[in-house]
């Protein structure tokens, strides 16, 4: 093997450390091969020696097959050499056999990000410290390539953070509605439909008053959620949502449940918050 730190040996013990979570920070080529595979004996040099020349661009991860089936299985490799690219997580690209080596330069030079998926990335990263700037990089982005669903949420998810933008981010949202980004579109538009719930101070101030009014008003209970949850404080929200349900497990089982799975649609339906108020939702209907 390649004296390299871009090219390791990998077992089912390292793979998700290795691969998996690497391909977070850069691509990583898996090569399957096994020391008695002719074309393997091959292949492997000329990955290696492009992880070497590459220097960082991608990581090379081994495995032999003879020494680790379970992994091969896992991959489906029915034939090898057989190499795969995973990219933030994700298999982007793969080929079975030895290829021509313009060939397998070409397949480790696409595994560059796009000029756009640059832009994107950078604009990401500036969401969290420079609101202004990340805006005027996903408006670049989408007048490059309006069609760009990284684009188009990215964009969306940005002027959400200021009210009075909610047409807008429809518009941008209405296209994204397969692949990799539409869970989020989804998520962006589970926040526009809570917030169309009145969730001004006074709003909240009025709710919390009926609330505490009367201690035995489901109605109450369920409309100061619709105000917290409008205004982004979903724990808060699902607290008054569950007691609205403990008063009135019709309401419960109706109006409360469809607000809580907006909700859930919001903090990430799988989440543990959303799993730990699902559950308690679930023992007090059934």
């Amino acid at each position: 093997m390649a004296e390299s730190p871009w090219v390791i040996d990998v077992t089912g013990a390292t793979f998700q450390d290795q691969v998996v979570a690497r391909s977070h920070k850069q691509p990583v080529v898996v090569d399957f091969w096994a020391p008695w595979c002719g074309p393997c004996r091959a292949l492997s040099p000329a990955l290696e020696a492009l992880a070497v020349e590459k220097d960082g661009a991608f990581l090379l991860a081994k495995v032999n097959t003879d020494e680790h089936p379970e992994l091969a299985q896992s991959f489906q490799v029915s034939g090898i050499p057989a190499v795969f690219a995973i990219r933030d997580g994700k298999l982007v690209n793969q080929f079975t056999g030895m290829l021509p080596e313009n060939e397998i330069r070409a397949f480790i030079d696409g595994l560059a990000p796009t000029p756009a998926e640059t832009l994107a990335a950078g604009a990401l990263e500036l969401e969290g410290r420079d609101a202004a700037a990340a805006l005027f990089a996903y408006r670049q982005l989408f007048a490059e390539n309006p069609d760009d669903p990284a684009a188009r949420v990215g964009l969306a998810r940005v002027l959400l953070g200021t009210p009075g933008n909610e047409a807008e981010v429809t518009a941008l949202l209405a296209r994204v509605e397969v692949g990799e980004f539409a869970a989020e579109a989804e998520r962006l538009k589970a926040v526009m439909a809570l917030r169309e719930s009145p969730h001004a101070d006074a709003d909240l101030a009025a709710a919390r008053t009926a609330a505490d009014a009367d201690a035995e008003s489901a109605a109450a209970r369920l409309r100061l959620g619709e105000v917290l949850a409008a205004r982004g404080e979903y724990v808060p929200a699902m607290d008054v949502l569950i007691a609205a349900a403990e008063l009135d497990k019709k309401l419960g089982g109706t109006a409360v449940r469809e607000l809580m799975v907006r909700i859930f649609t919001v903090i990430g339906a799988r989440s543990p918050e959303a799993d730990d108020y699902r559950g308690r939702l679930r023992n007090l209907l059934y």
